[in-house]
């Protein structure tokens, strides 16, 4: 296991992944049940929430994708669409974020002074439970990435895994095994992005 830094560090998109995973179904379990209790949330109001897709479970999320997909691309430029599709369904598994907007709601009518922020902080919250889990995943040797078909496949997705209707799909995290690594990126200079007063 990486100390957390490096786990941050090494955490980048991988797009070439395959079914033989490293780790136990049950450890990936643990790991996303205890960052979603763990991960803190503005006035804990706790309104992420997540389903876990393996195996054949995963693989009817990009059918579904595709499906939608299907209806959107003209069917002479669908290739290049299909094979990114086919990569995201060669992977081991899916994690479904959504948000519970009747709990941001409640919280809303509870805070009316903070109302119009509500939205604002659940949609940061659930990022830092993305981040939380992708780094955690990242640190048990899974390559990731992350994607954003909503909301072309929120209706399939609701009816195929019985998803309430107060739950709305914000990301698609694609995990399985490593086939390759990432490639090296450019990163801007640090003194462009952070300023210090001491």
């Amino acid at each position: 296991m990486r100390d957390f830094k490096e786990a941050v560090k090494n955490r980048r998109s991988i797009y070439a992944l395959g079914k033989k995973i490293p780790v136990l179904q049950t450890e990936i379990i643990a790991a996303v049940e205890r960052m979603t209790k763990e991960v803190p949330s503005p006035f804990n109001m706790q309104s992420a929430r997540v389903i876990v897709a393996m195996k054949e479970h995963h693989e009817n999320v990009w059918d579904i994708t595709e499906s939608a997909l299907k209806k959107i691309v003209p069917a002479d430029k669908f290739e290049p669409t299909k094979k990114k599709i086919d990569s995201f369904a060669a992977g081991y598994g899916t994690i479904l974020f959504f948000e519970e907007s009747d709990t941001v709601y409640n919280m809303q009518k509870k805070f009316p002074n903070y109302a119009e922020n509500f939205p604002i902080w659940a949609s940061h919250a659930n990022g830092m439970l993305q981040f939380a889990i992708w780094t955690e995943l990242e640190n048990m040797g899974l390559g990731v990435n992350i994607q954003h078909y909503n909301p072309l496949i929120d209706d399939d997705i609701r009816k195929v895994f019985d998803v309430p209707g107060s739950w709305d799909l914000v990301a698609q995290m694609v995990f399985g095994e490593k086939l390759e690594d990432a490639k090296p990126i450019d990163k801007i200079s640090i003194d462009s992005r952070v300023k210090i007063f001491k």
